[in-house]
């Protein structure tokens, strides 16, 4: 692994946010789960505009101490079939902080929400 992938890893474990560049540069929270970055938009959740049609998406992740850049890089985008990856949606669902409902996070995801896998380099 090298130090730039280890330095994204740490940066993504760290932070429940990032940035993303879309339309504009969006901020966005996340999971970091199995070495990629897991984020839900749609539905009632956060906006992501075009993102599902992106193939790879610029990402900066910043500091959670001092909101320093501690990388940016490009991703590819994968749309997630939340049925076949029900770890990756409960590790979202753990870290989805002020959900309105969150007895039924998951079926709510599952009917208005998209769920993505944001790969790392290397």
């Amino acid at each position: 692994m090298s130090d730039d992938t280890a330095a994204i890893q740490e940066g993504a474990k760290k932070s429940g946010v990032l940035w993303l560049t879309l339309d504009r540069p969006r901020l966005a929270w996340h999971t970091f789960h199995d070495g990629a970055i897991y984020l839900v938009g749609g539905g009632e959740e956060q906006e992501l505009p075009g993102l599902e049609s992106m193939g790879r998406v610029h990402v900066t992740l910043r500091s959670k101490d001092n909101g320093a850049m501690l990388a940016g890089f490009d991703a590819d985008v994968t749309v997630v079939d939340q049925a076949a990856a029900p770890e990756a949606v409960a590790a979202l669902a753990k870290d989805r902080l002020n959900a309105a409902d969150s007895e039924h996070l998951t079926e709510r995801w599952a009917a208005g929400s998209t769920v993505f896998r944001l790969a790392l380099p290397g």
